[in-house]
């Protein structure tokens, strides 16, 4: 397919879905798209550096890398293959595309069609009225934007947000510059996947983030898997759970429909991945209803109680509930209260089902549970995650080799950035320590994240957008009120290295700003420097891009930054900006004085491993109010449509990025040239009145009245839940209610919206 052609839906290919992944096909595909994007060189210079000790840290996805001297020479996935050589791509973006392209016309092209034109050249600004973005050069721009934040009446009018493609140190100097200037306004693309983990992790476990390491992986008696595609969006998760299965574990994977991935793994760099029939991953497949987790987990809780009960000190690890947590008693009696009729509702499984996953909890003697969107987009994930946290406690499965929590995150840098400072409600001592160092005194209003920095801009309380990295407009819910949002505020400017659907949905002043990428060579006044990220696992390791820039008119991210704070802030605080940008070793030493664990930060980051983050939860030492780990009570809503309805779940294809198509397929699930497709049960089909292949709208239901529309999708039978349904985001973000979030923490629920599917008129584009 030609760049400048928009592909449409009309040649829909449905086959049967794959029931095995990766293999020859995954290298195939991945040295396709690679190759048409840019040289056999470059294409092979970036495949040779991905993930190695001094090479390219793969923004594809947040799963580790395996120690140095362990890694393959093609430490990467399909996917991570693809996004590479898609930032290394030889197409480029000019003026003159901007001359040929109005505003509008390029909001009417697809997420697909956008990525394809290739790399952002030089500074681009859509004046107020005007139709076009134009040139602009840096100083201009960097004066614009600087000049609209000091003409602010608050600091809280300004939006910093940042996706988790961001380095560590672009991100510490982000977060510096919002609150030197005097906001917390930090929204993030966390605030929309993973918040629900941080908010339960915090509250039970002291810290936001995950408890194990790959060797736990490795060599783990059971690995529960549960809301999570490993075969599309970790495909590296794959090789990490061969091994766990070459050495004994076992793994039950809990999903609303089956993933190729969790079936069947074929490894493409070892022979029976490509000769033989690869590895079974799954030992047990539960084909949950949605929003069914809580319930699943109580229901194994209570029998872990009652065997415990029938076999008194046997079952249950005592010595770690008695040393080591509270709240015991209050949800044993909580969860004693469980009926089996409403968790076999709840979770559409058969008791049968259920007890087979406890036999296999009661062989086990370490325990992982593996979790991603499926369980955090949902209404109640805190309180799922933390009955999964009790689930791990009962038999001390927090703290010892094999066992633990592992919300396995997505962009490559989404747990760093956190960890930087990007979050509106960072702790106090994290503020205190921005102070001793820099000396001001930041914010301590908690700030707006991403749902209420929409609401902020709909409401006029916020009128100047930074996003840095990301696709805020096509990433975030209800897509119409987000849109309008966006285009009430004053200036929106983006540092991006594509253009995305976020620079056609702008306010009335614009910016484009573009960026060096992750694979990009980066030379300051100070020589060539590298930055770093932290993987899911905590383990902080550096990235050096090998690849000329796109342009000669691209700054780096820290530079962008670093600039645009000298202009806004002046002198004060004093803080040196130009010393910064000069050398990121200087802000590597001012993040190892404010940033807990990053003692030495230079020194350890040089290892060709990085270092690892400490988890003081491994020790047994829990930073919550009690000084333990917290048991909670929490009880289950069976989220049932009325009838006539089903709930949706949206989902990435296995071809897709974040927001951004690689191509209209996503061949494991046997989606051929086509993404506006809803996926439902043959029965269900039958059910509700409708035929395989019709075309429907899809028009979500809410308590504000407001009826919410996608429109024109093909209707294809696939095996999911009874009840439940699938379909593509971005496409069916716009059915997602602003206000519809979960509880506690805030994040969209974009896998339990509710939805009717109405038969389609004809399509009229």
């Amino acid at each position: 397919m030609s760049v400048l052609e928009d592909p449409r839906d009309d040649a829909l290919e449905v086959t049967p879905p794959k029931t095995w992944a990766t293999g020859v096909p995954a290298v195939v595909h991945a040295l396709q798209y690679s190759l048409s994007q840019t040289s056999p060189r470059r294409t092979m210079l970036t495949l040779l550096n991905i993930n190695q000790g001094k090479g390219i840290d793969c923004p594809g996805c947040a799963w580790p890398e395996p120690e140095p001297g362990k890694r393959h020479l093609n430490e990467y996935c399909e996917n991570g293959a693809k996004h590479i050589n898609d930032e290394a791509t030889s197409r480029r973006v000019t003026r003159e595309f901007f001359a040929q392209h109005t505003v509008d016309e390029l909001n009417g092209k697809s997420d697909y069609w956008l990525n394809q034109q290739g790399r952002l050249t030089e500074p681009m600004v859509k004046r107020p009225g005007s139709e076009h973005y134009e040139p602009i050069g840096w100083d201009e721009a960097l004066d614009l934007m600087a000049g609209e934040l000091r003409g602010l009446d608050s600091p809280d009018e300004a939006l910093f947000y940042t996706s988790g493609r961001l380095n560590n140190e672009a991100a510490f100097l982000l977060q510096l510059l919002a609150r030197a200037y005097g906001t917390n306004n930090l929204p993030d693309c966390s605030n929309m996947c993973h918040e629900s983990s941080g908010s339960a992790l915090n509250e039970t476990l002291g810290i936001g983030k995950g408890s194990v390491s790959l060797d736990d992986i490795h060599n783990a008696d059971l690995v529960f898997v549960v809301g999570q595609n490993p075969g599309t969006n970790h495909p590296r998760m794959l090789t990490a759970l061969e091994e766990t299965k070459r050495n004994g574990g076992q793994v039950v994977a809990v999903n609303t429909l089956p993933e190729a991935g969790l079936m069947r793994f074929k490894h493409p760099q070892r022979p029976r991945g490509i000769v033989g029939r690869g590895t079974k991953i799954a030992d047990q497949f539960v084909h949950i209803r949605a929003g069914g987790d809580l319930a699943l987990f109580q229901a194994l809780n209570l029998l872990l109680l009652q065997a415990e009960e029938a076999r008194p000190g046997t079952v249950l690890d005592h010595d770690f509930i008695r040393r080591h947590s509270t709240g015991f008693e209050a949800f044993a009696e909580h969860v004693g209260k469980t009926s089996w009729d409403d968790v076999l509702a709840a979770t559409g499984l058969t008791r049968e089902e259920i007890e087979e996953i406890h036999e296999r909890v009661l062989n086990a003697k370490s325990v992982i549970v593996c979790w991603a969107m499926g369980v955090t987009q949902q209404k109640h994930g805190v309180p799922t995650i933390r009955e999964i946290v009790n689930f791990l406690m009962l038999r001390g499965n927090i703290g010892k080799p094999g066992a633990g929590v592992c919300p396995v995150r997505g962009h490559s840098n989404v747990q760093g950035d956190r960890t930087m400072g990007i979050w509106e409600k960072m702790p106090q001592s994290f503020l205190d320590a921005l102070e001793r160092e820099f000396g001001f005194t930041p914010p301590t209003r908690h700030g707006h994240d991403s749902v209420n920095a929409i609401r902020a801009m709909r409401d006029g309380t916020a009128k100047f957008f930074l996003g840095v990295a990301g696709n805020f407009v096509r990433a975030t819910p209800d897509s119409d009120v987000t849109e309008a949002a966006m285009r009430r505020c004053r200036l929106t400017a983006h540092i991006s290295t594509k253009l995305n659907r976020s620079h056609a949905v702008c306010g009335e002043t614009a910016l484009i700003l573009p960026t060096l990428g992750r694979s990009d060579r980066d030379i300051q006044a100070g020589g060539e420097q590298f930055v770093t990220v932290e993987d899911s696992m905590s383990m902080v390791h550096a990235s050096r891009g090998r690849l000329s820039p796109a342009s000669e008119h691209l700054l780096s991210e820290v530079a962008i930054i670093s600039r645009l704070a000298r202009r806004a802030l002046g002198d004060s605080p004093d803080i040196p900006w130009e010393e910064f940008e000069r050398d990121y070793g200087t802000i590597r030493d001012r993040i190892s004085r404010v940033v807990p664990g990053f003692e030495d930060f230079n020194e350890r980051v040089a290892h060709p491993a990085g270092f690892h983050l400490p988890n003081p939860v491994n020790s047994h030492t829990f930073h919550t109010e009690t000084g333990k780990a917290v048991f909670t009570s929490n009880d289950f809503v069976d989220l049932r449509a009325p009838k006539g309805y089903l709930i949706l779940q949206s989902l990435r294809s296995h071809d897709q990025w974040n927001t951004i198509p690689y191509s209209m397929n996503d061949r494991y699930r046997g989606i051929h040239n086509g993404r506006r497709v809803v996926l439902v049960n043959p029965e269900d089909i039958k059910d509700l009145g409708l035929a395989e292949m019709q075309l429907v709208d899809l028009v979500s239901i809410w308590q504000d009245g407001v009826e919410r529309r996608a429109e024109q999708f093909r209707l294809v039978p696939y095996p999911t839940s009874r009840g439940s349904a699938a379909a593509y985001y971005p496409e069916t973000n716009v059915l997602v209610p602003l206000d519809s979030v979960a509880d506690i923490s805030n994040c969209p629920t974009s896998k339990g919206i509710v939805v009717r599917l109405e038969p389609a008129g004809p399509d009229e584009g």
